[in-house]
């Protein structure tokens, strides 16, 4: 068994009760309490929108702390537009020295934000692909899709297997790699990098290098035991997800599409795969049974459940050490798939 196995294998200890978030995470929880959102069910999407997030949390804790970290973490971003399917698309491409001239052509991390396909944007999810151009060497290209309920299942799916086309055909304008894209998504951003990888074995376009899924929407059974589990949890709960089903979906049956329901789709063929879930979360038992899908699928799966962190917490790194851990193993197994973990002296 290798060190990274032991760090992050799956061995998780066994829940003995109602899990209770670690002292850092219970951190955030608690300051992002003090901001006074509104339950997000009990709003409008315009509204929900508007309302605060944990990221905000993670600010506030930072303005209260002295940090000898940069947090930028050294990693530039440049703004740009990428085609949509049904028109541009808001994007942001992160990097170390990304703006400086370089004949070496780095690996692409295609990376989708969650939200339920209906809230977020690129800066409340900056943290995740910020950390991952950082300790993967990476270039991250953040994009953002049509949003419900004003455009509805599949508008987000068909805007990222878009942008993730772009992505092949434009790396090297921004220094990456054409021939090392790999693809990543947080929750609802989780389910658009599967799908986008599904529908390009499907229709024979370049598969990604690798997947990294983080607590993955990957379901539509609203019962399951981490569901049951975390069902008034923060900041993510069942009413949370019955009001992004309502919104994103015509109609409730069509959860069961493939692209949604991940867990009952054909993995056969998809490309290795990380997978990362956090124990406060309702959508642990599906990230956790995609693990295991996928595995049984014969895709090479790396799985890990951070104890004690809940929803959304993979971006606060410098705050929250479970996200610097997640952070560190996502860009491991991307670096292992690049071909780039152990680099020349």
């Amino acid at each position: 068994m290798s060190i990274i196995d032991k760090l992050f294998g799956e061995s998780d200890k066994p829940r003995t009760g109602p899990a209770k978030a670690d002292a850092p995470m219970q951190n955030v929880l608690d300051h992002l309490a003090r901001l006074n959102g509104k339950p997000i069910e009990t709003l409008s999407p315009q509204e929900a929108r508007l309302q605060p997030t944990p990221t905000d949390a993670v600010k506030a804790i930072l303005q209260e702390t002295i940090k000898d970290q940069d947090p930028t973490l050294g990693v530039q971003t440049r703004n740009i537009t990428v085609p949509g399917a049904a028109g541009p698309l808001q994007a942001r491409l992160y990097g170390v020295k990304l703006d400086e001239p370089s004949d070496k052509l780095r690996p692409v991390v295609v990376y989708f934000h969650g939200g339920g396909f209906v809230i977020a944007d690129l800066d409340v999810y900056d943290g995740g692909p910020r950390g991952i151009a950082r300790f993967s060497d990476a270039i991250v290209l953040s994009v953002h899709y049509r949003q419900a309920p004003e455009n509805r299942f599949p508008a987000a799916h068909d805007d990222a297997f878009a942008a993730y086309q772009w992505a092949l055909a434009n790396a090297q304008t921004f220094g990456g790699d054409p021939q090392k894209v790999a693809i990543m998504g947080e929750s609802a951003g989780g389910n658009l990098a599967c799908a986008t990888a599904i529908r390009a074995r499907d229709e024979g376009v370049q598969a990604p290098a690798h997947m990294v899924l983080v607590y993955p929407l990957a379901g539509n059974d609203l019962n399951t035991p981490s569901y049951i589990e975390n069902a008034t949890a923060k900041p993510l709960n069942k009413p949370m997800m019955e009001w992004f089903v309502k919104h994103t979906f015509n109609d409730v049956s069509e959860t069961a599409d493939p692209r949604i329901n991940l867990v009952e789709a054909d993995l056969i063929g998809l490309p290795s795969a990380t997978v990362i879930c956090a124990e406060i979360d309702p959508l642990r038992s599906e990230g956790e049974l995609l693990a295991e899908r996928l595995e049984q699928a014969g895709v090479e799966v790396r799985h890990k459940t951070f104890h004690g962190s809940t929803h959304e917490f993979f971006g606060m790194a410098l705050v929250v050490p479970d996200a610097a851990a997640a952070q560190t193993f996502a860009s491991h197994e991307l670096k292992r798939a690049f071909g780039t973990a152990i680099l020349p002296i």
